[in-house]
C-alpha cells in the first residue's frame, strides 16, 4: 500500500478511509505530519504483534534530571505513547538519518490515530542499573564479572549527566551503591560484592525495576537500562521470568546482558538472558574475555546514546490497565528495529 500524505486540513476527512484500508490489509503506513512525500511501499506485517514489552504511557513525574542540548522535552498526554527505539544493520551497527516514512507501526494491531512527533535523539541522560550475579555458581567467573561492571562504568557513564546504581544478588538482591554519578562510589560498590548462596536472578531484575528504575522519571526523557552480568541460571526466585520481563516493561527499562558462559554451546541460562534482553528491546553479548568486552560496551553505548523518538496517539486507547502490543518495523528489511514490544494502558 503506497503511503499518501495529506495536509493537516484534510487528515481528519481521509483518516476513516485509511483505517478501513488497514483493517482489510493488516498493514499500516505512516501519516507524516510534516507533509513529506513518501517513497516506499509497505509489506503487510503479521496480524499478531510480537510478545509483551514495556512500560505504561503515563506522563513522567517531576524529578531533577540534567539537561542535554540535543534532547527535546516531551509533554505526554494520557493517551499519547512515547516510543524510543534504535535501528541496526545485520552486523549490529547503528543506522542514523532515517525518516518517519521509513517505518510502519501497529498499536494493538491497529494503525495509530496520528503521529505527534518523530525525530532522532542523541545523548539522552542515562539511568543504569549494574546488576551482578554474586551466587556460588558464578564463583570461578566472579572476578570477570567485577571487571566487566567496572569497565562498563568507566567506558560508558558520563559523570555530569548520567547516574547509576550497583546491585548484587544471590538468594536476595543487595544494593551496594545507590543512585550516583560518582565513579569512585560505584566502583567501591562493585568491589563490595562477593560470591555465595543460591541464584535468584528473576527476583533481582524484578526488584531493580520496581524499586529503583520505575520511579526514575523526569521533565525530559532519560534512557533507562539494566546491565545484567550473569550466566542466566536461576534456582531460587519467587517470581517467574515473564513477571520480571513485565516489570521491566512497566519501568520502561532495556536489559543488556553480558553472559559469563564461556562454553562454545549456548545453554539454558543463555536462553534466559536472550529472553530478558530481546523482550525489553536490548541484546545479549558473549565476550570471551575482559579485553573483548570493550567491543560489546561500545555497541551498548552506541544504542543508548543514539536513538529515534516517536510519540503517537493510539486509535482506540482506553486507560484500563491492559497490555497493548506494539509492532514496529523498517521497510528496508536489511535493518532491524530494537523497540519494546508493548505497554500497559494506564492513565493518570
Amino acid at each position: 500500500m503506497t503511503m499518501q500524505l495529506s495536509t493537516p486540513q484534510t487528515v481528519a476527512r481521509r483518516w476513516g478511509q485509511r483505517l478501513l484500508s488497514v483493517a482489510l490489509t493488516g498493514a499500516f503506513c505512516w501519516t507524516n505530519a510534516l507533509g513529506q512525500q513518501p517513497e516506499k511501499s509497505a509489506t503487510p506485517p503479521p496480524a499478531q504483534a510480537a510478545a509483551p514489552a514495556k512500560a505504561p504511557a503515563a506522563p513522567p513525574a517531576a524529578a531533577s534530571t540534567p539537561s542535554d542540548a540535543n534532547s527535546q522535552i516531551f509533554k505526554i498526554q494520557v493517551n499519547e505513547v512515547p516510543l524510543i527505539f534504535t535501528v541496526t544493520d545485520r552486523r549490529g551497527h547503528y543506522i542514523p538519518n532515517l525518516n518517519q516514512n521509513d517505518f510502519a507501526l501497529l498499536d494493538n494491531q491497529k494503525a495509530p490515530a496520528k503521529v505527534d512527533s518523530f525525530h532522532q535523539q542523541i545523548n539522552l541522560p542515562l539511568r543504569v542499573g549494574i546488576v551482578v550475579d554474586a551466587s556460588s555458581s558464578i564463583r570461578s567467573r566472579f572476578q570477570f564479572e567485577q571487571q566487566s561492571a567496572i569497565e562498563f562504568l568507566l567506558q560508558v557513564l558520563k559523570a555530569r549527566a548520567d547516574r547509576a546504581f550497583v546491585m548484587g544478588f544471590d538468594v536476595t538482591p543487595t544494593v551496594t551503591a545507590d543512585w550516583t554519578n560518582d565513579m569512585d562510589t560505584l566502583e567501591t560498590g562493585v568491589n563490595k560484592l562477593s560470591p555465595g548462596g543460591g541464584t535468584a536472578l528473576f527476583d533481582a531484575v524484578y526488584t531493580a525495576c520496581r524499586s529503583k528504575l520505575l520511579s526514575e522519571r523526569g521533565p525530559e526523557p532519560v534512557r533507562k537500562a539494566i546491565i545484567l552480568i550473569s550466566d542466566g541460571d536461576d534456582n531460587q526466585s519467587r517470581v517467574y521470568l515473564p513477571e520480571a520481563i513485565k516489570e521491566c516493561e512497566r519501568a520502561d527499562t532495556i536489559i543488556y546482558a553480558i553472559s559469563t558462559n564461556w562454553t562454545p554451546s549456548r545453554g539454558p541460562g543463555d536462553k534466559v538472558l536472550e529472553s530478558l534482553s530481546t523482550e525489553t528491546g536490548g541484546e545479549t553479548f558473549y565476550p570471551p574475555s575482559v579485553e573483548d568486552m570493550a567491543v560489546s560496551f561500545k555497541a551498548i553505548e552506541e544504542e543508548l546514546r543514539s536513538q529515534y523518538a516517536l510519540v503517537y496517539t493510539p486509535a482506540d486507547f482506553t486507560a484500563d490497565g491492559s497490555f497493548r502490543t506494539i509492532y514496529l518495523y523498517c521497510y528496508d528489511r536489511r535493518y532491524q528495529v530494537h523497540a519494546r514490544k508493548g505497554y500497559f494502558a494506564t492513565g493518570q
